[in-house]
């Protein structure tokens, strides 16, 4: 089983091939000679024996046919992939295993984690490493870093986030838990309904939710930079459609080709030792304005658009820096 990437991903039949990044990197793997399996988190299992404790996983092997870019888009054969029959096999089998399902961190994803973490003790690479996902929500974990961030609060309190809002004038409003843009609102302090809008993200002050100031810079893109191994390989800029502040592709954002700035870079810069000491390697950061605004550690996003757009074979570069990296297999 030498030289095999599992995937732990949603049903494999629901992923768009043309859009998902987890489908990329399942092709570049595969380019590079690697086995591919899939599997979902109510796969995986653990048996405690008398010598010890052992993670098992029913997993799929997979088979992929290539996805050519076009100028529109992407050129899509049906099908664009075959599975073999499910195989109850030891986690400790597999050499990489990819834990990309998608949000919500609800209890089924984190009790994932900590079955994946049984692998990762008998040396099995899981990425991003289980204890990173856990600890860095895709909204607080960039406070680590707020003095690259616009100015934000995080509280369940309607007082505090109305002073908060009366500070700042415009605000964005976004749930802690949430991804793609659902669920993220913008308002003005002097709007009549903030704080009836308040009481209704916070589930009536029992839920925190994160509060930044607006960057009017978003009209002309967020910019999703992937970093791997702590190192840019590529980004994307995301731009709002017609009366819409979010730039998120899932609802409606552009996509187009872009550079980093020297600010993009020093923000990289600043983050990769963190990056890299707590196992996450494959990161999407968002940028807008030269502030930082998430860190993505679940299942970034936009691999399909930078190779398209930017014409880099960003699947490709980081199968080939994982397999190359300190701990390979």
């Amino acid at each position: 089983m030498a030289n095999s990437h599992l995937f732990v991903l949603d049903p494999i039949q629901r992923l768009r091939p043309t859009k998902d990044t987890s489908v990329a990197l399942m092709q570049a793997a595969q380019r590079a000679g690697e086995r591919v399996w899939v599997a979902t988190p109510a796969d995986l299992s653990v048996v405690g024996l008398a010598s010890g404790q052992e993670p098992l996983v029913w997993a799929q092997p997979i088979t992929l046919a290539a996805i050519s870019p076009t100028a529109g888009g992407w050129e899509l054969p049906e099908p664009w992939y075959t599975a073999g029959e499910p195989r109850l096999l030891p986690l400790g089998q597999f050499i990489y295993v990819w834990m990309r399902k998608d949000p919500p961190v609800d209890e089924a994803y984190l009790y994932a984690t900590h079955l994946l973490e049984l692998g990762a003790f008998q040396g099995v690479r899981v990425l991003n490493h289980p204890a990173a996902l856990r600890s860095w929500n895709e909204k607080l974990g960039a406070l680590r870093y707020s003095h690259l961030m616009a100015p934000t609060l995080v509280s369940a309190r309607v007082e505090q986030l109305a002073g908060f809002a009366a500070e700042h004038g415009d605000v964005v409003l976004k749930p802690l838990g949430g991804r793609a843009g659902q669920g993220v609102v913008r308002s003005e302090a002097r709007a009549p309904g903030l704080r009836a809008l308040l009481e209704l993200v916070t589930q009536q002050q029992q839920m925190p939710v994160m509060a930044q100031a607006f960057l009017p810079a978003v009209s002309a893109g967020d910019k999703r930079i992937l970093l791997v191994d702590g190192e840019p390989l590529g980004a994307i800029n995301r731009k709002p459609g017609p009366g819409e502040f979010r730039s998120n592709l899932a609802v409606g954002g552009q996509p187009e080709a872009t550079d980093l700035t020297d600010q993009e870079r020093r923000i990289c810069a600043e983050l990769a030792p963190a990056l890299r000491r707590e196992g996450l390697f494959f990161v999407g950061i968002d940028v807008i304005g030269d502030r930082l605004s998430e860190i993505n550690v679940t299942s970034p996003t936009g691999v399909r658009e930078v190779e398209r757009l930017g014409g880099i074979p960003l699947a490709d570069l980081t199968i080939e820096r994982l397999l190359t990296s300190p701990g390979a297999g």
